[in-house]
């Protein structure tokens, strides 16, 4: 682990890349992980995110968003956990005409069952009282997906995943939440938006970590 970088130099950093992902066309993902609150979660939401997470284990983003809206269509649009449940045959089947890919169709429907069973009140109580251990009661669902997942519901965290953890590093951080919590109080985003927005630049570059660093920053 190399020295850490000034927060100044790395407030700035952050602030180009989000520039970037702006101009790239990725305002609304922004403004979208802004807006969001764990108090609204639903569950519709709770069904499509899991759907979501499950799906991009191990997959490029780009690829899952291609195929979202027809697996949406065959779970019926995230309506409840009871009729994918009752229908669940004909979900995975018509899922999988379009993701061929059946273990995780599978777990999605296996998500659905779990939360029709216990009943979204009972699991959205245990999600208030341990979110990540509540989370990884799903399928496919482990220490970094869990933290994926409750990002998109609403909770303010970063995900530890390769491009976090590669920055996290390269900015002297042992953890991705310790590089956005930093990030977050000096530019006064919250922590998810910075996770997002750090995450979407490095899927913008191939060499990411060069051009975060490039021009501006130095050690502390």
């Amino acid at each position: 682990m190399g020295n850490r970088i000034a927060t100044d130099m790395l407030a700035s950093a952050y602030v180009r890349a989000k520039l970037r992902v702006l101009a790239s066309g990725f305002g609304s993902e922004i403004i979208w992980q802004k807006t969001l609150r764990i108090e609204e979660l639903t569950e519709s939401a709770l069904l499509r995110e899991c759907a979501w997470v499950i799906l991009s284990s191990g997959m490029r983003e780009a690829v899952v968003r291609r195929k979202f809206s027809s697996i949406s269509e065959a779970f019926f649009g995230w309506a409840s956990a009871h009729q994918i449940v009752s229908h669940r045959d004909q979900c995975v089947r018509s899922a999988l005409l379009c993701f061929r890919h059946k273990p995780k169709i599978e777990a999605i429907a296996q998500a659905a069952t779990i939360i029709h069973e216990k009943g979204f009140g009972a699991v959205r109580e245990e999600i208030d009282l341990d979110p990540i251990a509540a989370l990884r009661q799903f399928p496919y669902i482990g220490p970094t997906t869990s933290f994926h997942i409750a990002k998109n519901i609403g909770l303010s965290v970063a995900k530890p995943d390769r491009h976090m953890c590669r920055l996290a590093a390269l900015s002297g951080y042992n953890q991705p939440a310790d590089l956005c919590s930093t990030i977050a109080e000096y530019v006064g985003d919250p922590v998810s938006v910075v996770d997002i927005v750090l995450w979407r630049f490095a899927t913008l570059h191939q060499d990411y970590l060069n051009a975060f660093l490039r021009g501006e920053l130095k050690e502390a």
